[in-house]
């Protein structure tokens, strides 16, 4: 169990970091009356995956130890 808490662990930061990097370039920002406003047209569904799976894999680590 604690083998594959660890698989988790890593596939969820390597997805987290991966797709949130990418999430962050796909907003736009354009001016409206002096100001710099940004909108974000990221499709956030996998970056919410990878964060479950990260937070899965820590349980699942943690559990292990004990």
């Amino acid at each position: 169990m604690k083998t594959a808490g660890i698989v988790l662990l890593i596939l969820g930061l390597i997805g987290t970091v991966i797709f949130g990097i990418q999430a962050i370039q796909d907003s736009e920002s354009f001016s409206f009356l002096g100001m710099d406003i940004a909108v974000s047209s990221a499709n956030w569904t996998p970056l919410i995956i990878s964060g479950i799976i990260l937070v899965i894999g820590i349980v699942m680590t943690s559990r292990g130890k004990k």
